[in-house]
């Protein structure tokens, strides 16, 4: 531990600053759902509030979640885990419970309760608007994976032999044969391809609003096959029971079009809040 973290431990010592997890509108019955709920600290979580809105809101050890210490806590992949699960546990609860909530980004920190206030303050407006838009709706996950390929790799010419013996393969044959292996593969890639944009634009006809991410790096899904589709879907709470029927049928036709649907939810609105609506965004 180097001189300034000593000097960051003695002021922090004893001090607590607030970690802000999400915004909603002032409710008697969201700080009665989080009484059991504890957050990223084991701290209990409850809520600031301020001209009808409340931020739910836990205190955490200024020594761990202090400027100085806060950025190297999330670039330890455990602690980050460890912050995110609890981050999004306080989330769900709320959610659960029915109000809409306006999730903040993960390790939102600040002083007191007094610059909670001046951010309610500040945004009400911002916040408010958001409110009443994402009120009665939750967003769905889907990602479209194409399925591994079956057929093992081609044998280079000259290389090792198994079972009968066969002709020996000319260059020209040779070249012929990967020409056709890669318009096969073309044609799949294309296939696949379709059968998500299929997918995507099916689901988008039953949701509000949509976004489109980039694909997810596969060590990080840890899920065979290449990610084609990586979309959220805004849809409205009546909705979601056609919603995740309309996904379980095309998740059921899926391997005949070479790909596989995944659904995951449902979530507060964390892609349709809207910029701006973040505590640590500018105005």
């Amino acid at each position: 531990m180097n001189t300034a973290e000593h000097a960051e431990d003695a002021e922090h010592a004893e001090q607590l600053y607030l970690y802000i997890y999400a915004v909603t509108r002032d409710s008697d019955a969201v700080t009665d759902a989080l009484d059991n709920v504890t957050g990223v600290a084991g701290e209990p979580v409850g809520g600031v509030r301020h001209l009808g809105l409340m931020a739910l809101a836990g205190p955490v050890p200024a020594a761990d979640y202090g400027e100085g210490r806060l950025p190297a806590r999330l670039e330890n992949l455990d602690r980050l885990e460890q912050i995110a699960r609890a981050h999004q546990r306080v989330i769900d609860t709320v959610t659960a419970t029915g109000p809409c909530v306006l999730p903040l980004r993960l390790a939102t920190v600040f002083h007191d309760e007094a610059g909670v206030r001046t951010m309610l303050e500040s945004r009400r407006s911002l916040l408010g608007s958001a409110l009443d838009r994402l009120d009665g709706r939750t967003e769905w996950g889907v990602k479209v994976h194409a399925l591994p390929a079956d057929a093992p790799p081609a044998p280079a010419p000259g290389g090792p032999r198994t079972g009968a013996p066969r002709a020996a393969m000319s260059g020209r044959d040779y070249l012929r044969r990967r020409v056709t292996e890669r318009h096969a593969h073309e044609k799949e890639a294309r296939r696949v391809e379709e059968a998500a944009r299929g997918v995507h634009a099916t689901l988008a006809a039953l949701a509000e609003e949509t976004r489109l991410y980039p694909p997810q790096n596969p060590e990080l899904s840890r899920h065979p096959g290449h990610n084609i589709l990586n979309a959220a879907y805004l849809v409205r709470h009546a909705d979601g029971p056609r919603f995740t029927s309309a996904v379980g049928e095309l998740a059921d036709r899926a391997p005949g079009d070479g790909i596989r649907v995944e659904l995951t939810g449902p979530w507060a609105p964390y892609s349709f809040a809207g910029a701006g609506t973040s505590a640590m965004e500018a105005p």
